[in-house]
């Protein structure tokens, strides 16, 4: 399928006065400030579809006695299920506002307590302190919203450490989880199949993007083949029902369709979604491409289905 229009249109926008400057050119604090401002538009409640999601945000412990940061979404409607979400970002770009648009999506459209992470993030916090941080969000989620329907989920290097955190809540004793939700997830640190891929350069997310990211997450590249680093790699028996979604114009296009070739070959129920038109970060850009907003309702109704296999997907 053609790039979508809208995106298309957007990339020529960026390039318009020249090639646009790669965040690994920036200092990490104004490649923040550069992500913060391309994802977190202002909230209105006037009328927004999802003014009915409520927020706040709480503090979690961790396990080497710190805290991080939640924002708790509580939806009008409820379905008894809850979602610790894990945001984008490289890593080490993303925080709650980047992602509250979407969080607020997902409360709305499941009728799901959505419990936001601000994980610690790279270069100050290295790997496996993300890691961690993300596997303390999702205990936390389970002892505080008991008796629901758990989902982890998580969009780009957030959805990296969801699939970290079901591994280790399947090998270390739980929390159990009824799904996981993965948006074009990165799971070959080697980079060897995003070089292949069609798209590495020129759509937004390119390879020479996920090498800086994977330098400041895990500096050590020995650390690099630990499985919850090189997922693609690791043991994924066992795991909860998947939704997997994908975006064509993406360098992790090709990864992500393994790794779903991969859990399903493990027993895992899959369902894939690809995002034909589409580019690496559309969960984002639900506000502004028509195409975007349709894929990521249909993924939001794929988790519907995992959750509940003999009713209708809600309205979104």
């Amino acid at each position: 399928m053609p790039l979508d229009r809208f995106i298309r249109s957007l990339i020529a926008w960026q390039g318009a006065g020249g090639p646009p400057v790669p965040d690994r050119a920036l200092t990490v604090e104004q490649a923040r400030e550069r992500y913060r401002a391309s994802s977190a538009r202002p909230f209105r409640e006037d009328g927004h579809p999802h003014a009915a999601v409520a927020s706040a945000d709480r503090t979690i412990g961790t396990e080497d006695g710190s805290s991080i940061r939640c924002r708790v979404y509580t939806p009008e409607s409820d379905e008894r299920r809850v979602i610790t979400f894990l945001h984008g970002g490289g890593w080490m770009l993303g925080d709650l506002d980047s992602h509250d648009r979407a969080c607020r999506m997902l409360a709305a459209s499941l009728g799901a307590v959505v419990v936001s992470a601000d994980y610690r993030r790279p270069p100050e916090f290295p790997y496996p302190t993300p890691l961690r941080d993300a596997v303390a969000a999702t205990r936390w989620t389970a002892e505080s919203f008991p008796g629901r329907e758990h989902v982890v989920a998580g969009d780009s290097a957030g959805a990296s450490l969801s699939l970290g955190a079901a591994m280790d809540a399947r090998d270390n004793g739980g929390p159990d989880l009824a799904a996981l939700l993965l948006v074009y997830p990165p799971v070959d640190p080697s980079l060897r199949i995003a070089a292949a891929c069609a798209y590495a350069e020129g759509y937004l997310l390119s390879v020479e993007d996920m090498v800086w990211n994977y330098e400041m997450y895990v500096p050590d590249p020995e650390r690099r083949n630990d499985p919850a680093v090189d997922l693609l790699n690791a043991d994924l028996r066992g795991l909860p029902p998947t939704v997997l979604a994908t975006a064509e114009f993406d360098p992790l296009h090709d990864e992500g369709v393994r790794l779903a070739e991969k859990l399903a070959a493990s027993g895992v129920p899959v369902r894939h979604v690809p995002g034909p038109g589409l580019v690496h970060g559309y969960f984002l850009m639900q506000d502004m491409v028509p195409a975007a907003a349709a894929c990521s309702r249909l993924v939001v109704d794929e988790l519907h289905a995992v959750l509940r296999p003999f009713s209708a997907p809600r309205a979104t």
